[in-house]
């Protein structure tokens, strides 16, 4: 028998994983549908006792992706979720300006003869003679209107190029996704786990403990038990980078309010900064979720709670939610025969909506490196080496928003602009103030577009643009700004409100 043969013999039978919530569901529903019934045995054990981290949940596009792959109709899914649709963030209060800017989801104009639109949008800007970036964004521009509808089939039109993610109820998301995954064959079962029992040959996991006694016997094991880290940590002690240093937010204290009737449904994720940190608003169909992402060092919870009520535009809804946690990540997210998905693998803040996005990342290079049971370290390490890469770059790009600021009104945002960061964000900011140049590595999360929108928006200001810019005239590329500024706005106009579209494709009932 060839090596192949064994290998393909010693397949995984059994796959556990430990704990619910977003993470949990998102991975069993991926497994249920990829794999079937029949290639092996799917449980999920959870426990009612332990509250998940479900608090309203902002998206990036990729979810779409991730939705399709599972065979899910969107006009359901927003409906079950009480979702609405999102465009991009707006950042309010991030500079010393006190205004606000947009990070939209799609490009500022079009590319022109092979050279970024930005940077003929820098050389005309810098003379004065066009308005500002957000006004070449379709995303920005109806999104600061409320208006949203899915792209078109209009050749190049900006209609046609319309990218999207959403709003939602995570808890809600995350029954959807129970009933999805049961459906399809994955074991529920309720129980707590009260040991990890340890093979001594070679330290992989061996079984589980439940507080009702059962042992709880597995090949692959799936952690997606939050910040507690059960069994990636607690069990297999794989250690943890930290990166407070560099994202000094330790906590956030959630708490919904009811929507006014009056209340704008708009179609974006509005993160507005304050003294220490900054609040969310997230619009649902029936419930506006809030919280306030503060550092304790600086912020009492007593405080946090005030600051937040006091910006809530309706009534609480039940009592504040704490969630403490340390940013950084595992030095190792899949150790032996344990992978860490979700926030046991690691937690960078949720100013731009990643959490979600790493969930299925996971999930995604998890079945690109599916295992047998004799666990080849290649494979192990590549998917190590993977999720480092894409932790730190969008750790960068979050780090950014703090570390590109003008503001000096208090000692947490004098730290911020004083704190030591990577010499890869120090060389992006450096290139782009240069001559405006941004490029994107290593496949990270955030394109070009993305970088230019912060970084614009919290004020860098390159010294110059792309020398080639000057090969077309002047005059030239300032008629080209003009039609593309009069189209976005064209566009804009034909879109419908937010709420109308929703209320005609999948009103919440």
């Amino acid at each position: 028998m060839n090596q192949s043969t064994v290998k393909q013999n010693n397949k995984i039978h059994k796959i556990v994983i430990v704990g619910g919530g977003t993470a949990g569901w998102m991975t069993a529903a991926t497994l249920a549908k990829v794999l079937g019934r029949d290639y092996c045995a799917i449980r999920l054990i959870e426990s009612d006792q332990i509250g998940t981290v479900s608090v309203g949940e902002a998206s990036i596009p990729q979810i779409k992706l991730f939705n399709k792959i599972l065979g899910i109709d969107e006009n359901e899914f927003v409906k079950k979720t009480k979702g609405s649709f999102k465009l991009g963030i707006e950042f309010v209060n991030w500079n010393k300006k006190a205004g606000s800017y947009v990070h939209p989801f799609g490009d500022y104009g079009t590319t022109m003869n092979a050279i970024g639109f930005h940077h003929y949008w820098l050389k005309m800007h810098q003379q004065g003679k066009s308005p500002d970036l957000e006004e070449y964004s379709l995303a920005a521009v109806a999104a600061r209107q409320g208006k949203f509808m899915r792209p078109q089939n209009m050749g190049n039109s900006p209609l046609s190029q319309i990218n999207y993610a959403f709003h939602f109820d995570a808890s809600l998301y995350a029954d959807y996704l129970r009933d999805y995954s049961v459906e399809r064959g994955v074991n529920r079962s309720e129980g707590k786990v009260v040991d990890v029992s340890l093979r001594e040959s070679d330290g992989f996991i061996d079984s589980l403990l439940l507080e009702s006694g059962e042992r709880v016997t597995g090949d692959l094991f799936i952690d997606c038990t939050g910040f507690k880290a059960l069994l990636i940590e607690g069990a297999l002690k794989t250690g943890f980078t930290d990166w407070s240093d560099v994202l000094p937010c330790d906590t956030a204290v959630a708490m919904p309010c009811m929507a006014k009737e009056t209340a704008a449904l708009h179609p974006y994720t509005q993160a507005k900064a304050q003294k220490a940190g900054w609040i969310w608003r997230i619009p649902l169909q029936h419930r506006i979720g809030n919280g306030y992402v503060y550092p304790s060092k600086f912020v009492s919870d007593e405080e946090a709670v005030k600051i937040l009520t006091d910006e809530m535009e309706g009534e609480p809804i039940g009592k504040p939610n704490f969630l403490r946690w340390k940013t950084g990540m595992r030095k190792k997210s899949w150790n032996k025969n344990c992978i860490a998905i979700g926030l046991s693998a690691g937690f960078v803040e949720p100013l731009e909506s990643t959490g979600l996005h790493l969930i299925q990342s996971a999930i995604a290079k998890l079945m690109g490196l599916f295992p047998h049971q004799g666990f080849d370290q290649i494979d192990i390490d590549t998917f190590n080496t993977q999720s480092k890469t894409e932790l730190e770059y969008i750790r960068d790009f979050i780090v950014l928003h703090y570390k590109a600021t003008d503001r000096h009104d208090s000692e947490f945002w004098r730290y911020c602009q004083n704190m030591k960061i990577s010499e890869r964000l120090k060389t992006k900011m450096d290139l782009y103030q240069a001559n405006g140049r941004i490029y994107r590595q290593d496949s990270e999360l955030f394109t070009e577009t993305s970088w230019l929108a912060v970084m614009h928006g919290q004020g860098l200001t390159p010294n110059g643009y792309h020398p080639l810019v000057d090969v077309l005239p002047e005059d030239e590329v300032a008629r080209r700004l003009q039609h593309i500024h009069g189209v976005i706005q064209k566009s804009a106009e034909t879109m419908p409100m937010q709420k109308d579209f929703i209320a005609k494709h999948c009103q919440a009932s």
